[in-house]
């Protein structure tokens, strides 16, 4: 069984932790990306930090090493650092299973400036790399396309982009 992943654009961090996690962060009232957000991505196994970090590398021709980890939003890790015990009588948000991530701009940036030239040589490397399984690289080609025109959306708009998942 593999992860699902949600990945959406939003204003502000506020806007997105509202949608993804619930109101002001409130995990126990839930939130819903199906209700809130417009312009959402819904994917199994694409992982930001590798899979689509990968891509990332690939589009911007730097080795993945030198990308930019994706920023942990929720739970807060100032206020909730992983591990941490919740006072008695409460529950942590590490309990809800709930992460939200902030992509950097620069993925945001490098994947909204692909040109549709580069769209077939980026599906054939993400093809290859070993931690996702495409069905095909019809598949893959249409990942790329779909990341690559979430990004220009976010851009045009001036947005942030996040992924949501429960783990």
């Amino acid at each position: 069984m593999s992860v699902v992943y949600d990945y959406f654009w939003a204003a502000d961090r506020a806007t997105a932790v509202d949608w993804a996690i619930g109101p002001d962060g409130d995990w126990l009232r839930g939130g819903s990306l199906d209700a809130m957000c417009a312009d959402r991505l819904e994917v199994k196994g694409l992982d930001p930090n590798v899979v689509l970090g990968k891509l990332v590398s690939f589009a911007a021709g730097i080795p993945f090493d030198s990308v930019v980890d994706p920023e942990l939003v929720w739970p807060d890790p100032v206020e909730w650092p992983y591990g941490r015990q919740a006072p008695p009588g409460t529950e942590s948000p590490w309990d809800s299973g709930l992460i939200l991530q902030e992509l950097p701009d620069g993925w945001r940036d490098t994947l909204a400036g692909v040109v549709e030239d580069a769209v077939s040589l980026l599906a054939l490397q993400w093809f290859d790399i070993e931690e996702i399984r495409f069905a095909d690289y019809l598949d893959a080609e249409e990942s790329v396309r779909m990341f690559v025109g979430m990004a220009r959306r976010a851009r045009a708009a001036s947005a942030l982009m996040y992924c949501s998942c429960v783990v």
